[in-house]
């Protein structure tokens, strides 16, 4: 929420934050969206790569000499998941060619140059120490980026135009509307206010904001945020373990955007990794922005687990590192130390307290219109209200506040066909702002 128009006194978006906050001011649009060396004993490991053969490899851990035994695929290969590898990037030759030239750039005054585009070690060291400690998460799984919104493109990049997608309804509408630039989809079909080629998993009151997943079709890759944005909800573990179950019946691969995990305070899953299985079902997105209001800043990173594979074996990875090298030269060096900072006792500290109080302004407005006699969702573990205005048409209803009140909040159809009848209203903003934002909707519909 954040006020606008004329008539009425100017309420900018300030911050407590130590850094720039993300903008109060939401601006709506029609856009859709060795075990041991043992002295007896010898280990038997598995090798998927090169396919060229279907091979065991019994390694030595003394006098033992190398052994080469032949077994089944079944037997040998670790899982895959049934999306098909981009064909392009099989017709790649040989690396990047400025990664490859990367180490030569280094002086003994330590300059470096572009890169590394995977982030700098320290930050990922940090990132994988301070949120998947004890989930098998390691540096080399971390990409650093100028941002959670990016990578999702980088994403669809890295898959291709012949992959089906789903997304939760109503849903952040980058996911779906990269699928329409990359060409995943059909024609828009304005009677039901969807996409052709994109299943929609309707996300409602009456189901907990989570998809029945028994009516659900196969795709390939499947977009789900949690704490979802714009509704708030925040799945439960029990149901993210429907979900990777469901991912690894179908083949699919899960991008987990995790931009609101900080604001969970339930014991609801920070991390898809939580999960057991689901390094070789998902990808995860995060973010600094909604953390320490690195909006402006623009740093964030992906986890790609070397446990996820294409149907063919290959790791999903290391094409996403070829995508990154290619298109991507780094995120700012400021921009990483002011991250690495955030990772500090200190500024995680800071961080948490910034989180403490937008759930503060979330519980204003929660207030506010629970006072008024709406039914409200979300707000526990998001930084979002999701107001419903049963048998109203969402775009009427945020003119309505706009034009009356003079304050900003966002249609609920604008995040898909499943956000009809909704608005969502944002907790991001100075306190004063808030209060006075709660003041006229008190007024407006008293």
């Amino acid at each position: 929420m954040a006020t606008a128009g004329a008539g009425a006194p100017a309420i900018t978006a300030s911050s407590p934050s130590f850094v720039s906050s993300p903008s109060f001011s939401l601006r709506a649009s029609r856009t859709s969206h060795r075990q041991p060396a043992g002295r007896a004993s010898v280990n038997v490991r598995c090798v998927s790569s090169p396919p060229a053969a279907d091979t065991c490899t019994v390694l030595p851990f003394s006098r033992f000499v190398l052994l080469v035994l032949f077994c089944s695929r079944v037997d040998c290969i670790a899982y895959k998941t049934k999306v098909p590898r981009n064909a392009n990037m099989a017709k790649l030759q040989a690396g990047y060619l400025f990664p490859e030239r990367a180490h030569a750039l280094s002086t003994i005054d330590g300059y470096s140059g572009y890169g590394a585009e995977q982030g700098e070690k320290k930050l990922r060291s940090a990132i994988a120490a301070t949120y998947y400690p004890d989930l098998g998460i390691e540096d080399a799984d971390i990409f650093v980026s100028d941002g959670a919104k990016c990578d999702i493109s980088r994403l669809q990049v890295l898959f291709g135009s012949n992959v089906s997608i789903a997304v939760q309804d109503p849903s952040y509408p980058a996911y779906v509307d990269s699928s329409v630039i990359m060409g995943q989809t059909g024609l828009y079909q304005q009677d039901v206010q969807k996409y052709g080629n994109i299943e929609y998993m309707r996300c409602t009151p009456e189901n907990g904001f989570f998809p029945d997943l028994s009516t659900v079709a196969q795709t390939d890759v499947i977009f789900f945020c949690s704490p979802n944005n714009p509704t708030g909800a925040a799945a439960s573990r029990d149901q993210l373990t429907k979900l990777v179950k469901f991912a690894k019946d179908n083949g699919s691969i899960i991008v987990y955007d995790s931009a609101y995990a900080m604001y969970i305070s339930d014991d609801s899953p920070k991390s898809i990794f939580e999960i057991p299985g689901a390094k070789e079902v998902a990808i995860e997105t995060a973010s600094f922005s909604k953390y320490a209001g690195f909006t402006g800043v623009r740093l964030g990173w992906t986890v790609v687990p070397k446990e996820l594979l294409f149907s063919d074996g290959h790791p999903v990875a290391k094409d996403f590192n070829r995508i990154v090298c290619t298109s991507f030269n780094g995120a700012s060096n400021i921009a990483q130390a002011g991250g690495l900072a955030c990772l500090s006792p200190e500024g995680l500290k800071a961080m948490r307290d910034v989180v403490g109080f937008y759930k503060e302004n979330t519980e204003i407005i929660v207030d506010t219109f629970t006072s008024l006699g709406f039914n409200v969702y979300g707000a526990k573990n998001a930084p979002y209200v999701w107001v419903h205005f049963p048998g109203r048409n969402s775009w009427d209803v945020f003119a309505e506040i706009l034009e009356k009140a003079n304050v900003v909040t966002t249609p609920g159809s604008g995040f898909g066909p499943g956000g009809e009848g909704f608005v969502r209203v944002s907790a991001f903003g100075h306190r004063d702002n808030i209060i006075e934002a709660a003041r006229r909707l008190k007024q407006l519909y008293k």
